[in-house]
């Protein structure tokens, strides 16, 4: 069977109809993630726009969810680390309740803060999926922004303020906000 050719180099109409242009524009026919998925009517681009709004929404629910579970996993370490110290002095002054006083005293000096956190896998692992798929959806909208779409853009910034607005004051004393 014989491929029909054409003799302005492309090799198929579709890829004649969707062109990428790379200025900010309103017009449809832009790819929106995937091949399948290019709005071209009005209603269609309204459509993606709303998903967008809403896709937008969630990553700012994400970062500010991340944001509690770091404060969590802080308090459950930091309970954790003492409750470790406590243990370790209660074993020590039992194990000294049966020798003879000595005539010097000594003082231990104060542990020093830890800067770095023990590693503690259901932490450490929760916390890299949270971080992926804060990555993941915040690249998303990247790949939306890079179509140039202003309506496209708009919605995106939209749904970014309307999500900050929302679920930005949970975040905690310590979270780093992030924006891709």
């Amino acid at each position: 069977m014989d491929m029909p050719s054409s003799d302005n180099g492309s090799s198929s109409t579709m890829d004649m109809e969707i062109q990428m242009l790379p200025y900010l524009h309103f017009q449809g026919g832009d790819f929106l993630l995937f091949k399948a998925w290019v709005p071209r009517s009005s209603g269609a681009i309204a459509g993606a726009c709303i998903g967008l709004v809403v896709f937008a929404i969630l990553e700012r629910l994400v970062t500010a969810w991340r944001s509690r579970l770091e404060d969590s996993w802080a308090a459950r370490t930091h309970h954790l680390l003492n409750h470790i110290a406590s243990s370790s002095e209660i074993s020590t002054d039992e194990d000294e309740k049966g020798k003879m006083p000595e005539t010097t005293t000594t003082t231990t000096p104060a542990p020093s803060p830890q800067l770095i956190p023990p590693f503690i896998l259901s932490h450490d692992l929760s916390r890299g999926a949270m971080f992926a798929l804060q990555a993941l959806m915040s690249y998303v909208l990247m790949l939306a922004v890079m179509t140039f779409n202003a309506a496209y853009l708009i919605s995106i910034l939209a749904g970014l303020g309307i999500g900050e607005a929302i679920f930005g004051r949970w975040k905690g004393v310590g979270a780093h906000a992030s924006v891709h």
